[in-house]
């Protein structure tokens, strides 16, 4: 069981996540102001922190990022009704570690709080990305492989960046048009697969190891 504080201002969501939480055995400490949410975590050990990017006092992303600044790693997940694309990735690139959008399920949410519980504490405010002789730096937007540098549309750099920080598990087709193009149901393009086609061109065509593999029936992942 886990110790987790939530930082939700509206009262019906925040109460509702952190009686969830404490049924399934949790200890969960709930604020509703960014500030004092930052000195808490700054002050008191936790194993989770589940924050919404709109909160008075401080924002939820300026909140995470200064943790980072600060070499506080643990695990974060956004929990916002900002759920664009460009609000995914700038919630990722402040050191969030998952993003979840409202409306949301409990049990999802519970699940996402277990997946993160269960990844290996690292450097959560890693600014490289890397899978073999690939580094993405997400600070610089900058993209390279064996030192050489690949030159990516917007697009494709989310499409890289999502691959990447799930290096290793298989990403769906409905996983990737949620997260990289914001579209919550199949609508029957071939978007996906035109973009890990231009992908493969860049980052893998010109080199001996592929590193975007294609998991026959399930979907795409990059190589550890």
């Amino acid at each position: 069981m886990m110790k987790i504080l939530v930082v939700e201002d509206d009262k019906m969501t925040g109460n509702y996540v952190a009686e969830g939480l404490r049924e399934e055995g949790h200890t969960v400490d709930l604020m509703t102001d960014g500030k004092d949410a930052l000195l808490q975590a700054s002050t008191t050990s936790y194993d989770i922190l589940i924050v919404d990017r709109m909160l008075p006092g401080l924002d939820g992303v300026s909140v995470v990022k200064t943790m980072r600044g600060t070499k506080n790693q643990t695990p974060v997940l956004f929990l916002t009704s900002l759920g664009g694309v460009d609000d995914r990735i700038e919630g990722l690139n402040a050191g969030g570690d998952d993003y979840l959008v409202k409306p949301f399920a409990f049990g999802e949410l519970s699940a996402r709080v277990a997946a993160l519980a269960r990844r290996p504490r690292g450097t959560q405010d890693e600014i490289v990305l890397r899978a073999g002789d690939l580094e993405m730096d997400l600070v610089r937007r900058k993209v390279t492989r064996a030192a050489q540098p690949i030159d990516l549309l917007p697009r494709e750099f989310a499409l890289l960046e999502h691959l990447l920080r799930r290096k290793g598990r298989v990403q769906t087709r409905t996983m990737l048009l949620e997260a990289v193009w914001d579209i919550s149901f199949d609508p029957q393009t071939n978007v996906v697969e035109t973009h890990i086609s231009r992908l493969r061109a860049k980052v893998d065509k010109p080199y001996e190891v592929e590193l975007i593999k294609t998991v026959r029936g399930a979907g795409y992942r990059i190589e550890e």
